[in-house]
């Protein structure tokens, strides 16, 4: 493993470099542009002072939070074309955005968050692998800084975030265990695996699949070690991000 190189140059427990620009739509509660290497998403949350219908025909307490997720036209080689035209959202942007607020609903209290409703947009802007894992690192950063303008207005008397949350990817490209595949990576990939774990290092969503391909307990033990490692450095630039580093 240790002389397999990259196609990036990368060592193969190595996370791209990741950077965030907080406050990049001013017009959001909470907004962060999330640079991973070539991969850019746009992560802003917007507070709608209601819950959903169904919510309240239920009588279900607190409040809630939704995400939607879209890949921009110019955002791939290839021209995308956006979902309106086609009237519908495509399966996989659906499965992405569900993802994302499953994501942040497990670390956001809802009860505590009020009769309110926390809404994420994640928008592509560039995509070099690893969007959705993307979006929800980035995602967590805008929530958190929504819920401090929010009690920073005397909205909230304290935090409904109960911890942090990250994902990242992880994959087998030609033999060997790889951290955050880009691109060219996925593509080729036998195994492709995306993990989404809290800052406590509980799981919350592990999604894994073979390529036309099978895995091993050992591949995945593998896969799953560098997924930690990475989870643990996505988790450390956040709190640099939102300037809560211990």
């Amino acid at each position: 493993m240790t002389n397999f190189v990259r196609t990036d140059g990368r060592r193969c427990d190595e996370i791209r470099p990741i950077r965030f620009q907080n406050h990049i739509a001013p017009h959001a509660a909470g907004s962060t542009l999330v640079e991973w290497g070539n991969t850019r998403v746009i992560c802003a949350a917007t507070v709608e002072e209601s819950v959903p219908r169904w919510m309240k025909e239920q009588k279900v307490p607190g409040g809630w939070l939704t995400a939607e997720y879209s890949m921009l036209p110019y955002s791939t080689l290839d021209r995308k074309a956006r979902d309106i035209t086609k009237l519908k959202l495509d399966g996989r942007s659906q499965e992405i955005q569900r993802l994302i607020g499953r994501s942040l609903r497990a670390v956001v209290d809802l009860e505590r968050l009020g009769p309110r409703t926390l809404c994420i947009d994640c928008d592509v802007l560039q995509a070099d692998g690893g969007t959705r894992t993307a979006s929800i690192t980035g995602a967590f950063v805008a929530v958190s800084l929504a819920i401090a303008k929010l009690q920073a207005s005397g909205a909230l008397a304290g935090s409904p975030v109960t911890g942090a949350v990250a994902a990242v990817s992880m994959g087998v490209f030609g033999g060997v265990p790889l951290l955050d595949l880009n691109y060219l990576e996925d593509k080729d990939a036998s195994v492709d695996m995306n993990l989404v774990m809290n800052d406590r290092g509980q799981f919350i969503e592990l999604q894994a699949a073979g390529e036309e391909a099978t895995f091993s307990d050992t591949e995945l033990a593998a896969l799953l070690a560098l997924g930690r490692k990475g989870i643990e450095r996505l988790i450390e630039a956040q709190r640099q991000a939102l300037g809560t580093t211990p």
